[in-house]
């Protein structure tokens, strides 16, 4: 049985959204920059002895594309929260992504995984403290990768899936759970 999985790549413009999940589908890296405004794109892949399908959609970054958001992150089942290395900007407004998610999704318990893209530059601005310390913080797993060298991206998109998992697994036992008491 394969099961479905809603990725949603989020994050600003320029971090490599793009990049890391055409490194995901095609294996290759993208050089140039050309702005998203939204592209999807699935993939069936084997996660812990899973068949899953992967259904990800690749969003704007750009602020002028932010009246989508509510829309895909309603629809989504799990989050990557993508920030450049080497642009704190991008660090710090990972905050509003992570709120807005959760306010569309009507819940403080939704499926990211921070996601520290361009591993591969020299320059770091964002230091590894301050990614620790949010990721504890927020409760999410992070994880570094390069999506110019392939650098753990299958690692992001397969956390990313494990935290859903963590969490439906948790859903259906609660409900099974549920039952009448005779007194």
């Amino acid at each position: 049985m394969t099961v479905e999985y809603k990725l949603v790549v989020v994050g600003d413009g320029g971090v490599g959204k793009s990049a890391l999940t055409i490194r995901l589908i095609q294996n290759h890296f993208v050089e140039e920059y050309d702005p998203t405004i939204e592209d999807s794109y699935r993939k069936q892949v084997l996660i812990e002895g899973e068949t899953c399908l992967l259904d990800i959609l690749d969003t704007a970054g750009q602020e002028e594309y932010s009246a989508m958001r509510d829309q895909y992150m309603r629809a989504g089942d799990g989050f990557l929260l993508v920030f450049a290395v080497n642009e704190v900007k991008s660090f710090e407004n990972i905050a509003s992504f992570r709120d807005q998610i959760m306010r569309c999704k009507d819940s403080d318990d939704v499926p990211m995984v921070m996601v520290c893209n361009k591993c591969d530059l020299p320059t770091r601005n964002v230091s590894l403290k301050a990614i620790q310390d949010t990721s504890r913080g927020y409760g999410i797993p992070y994880i570094e990768t390069s999506a110019k060298n392939g650098v753990n991206v299958d690692s992001a998109f397969h956390t990313l899936v494990m935290e859903i998992r963590k969490r439906r697994h948790v859903k259906t036992t609660k409900k099974k759970n549920k039952g009448c008491t005779i007194l």
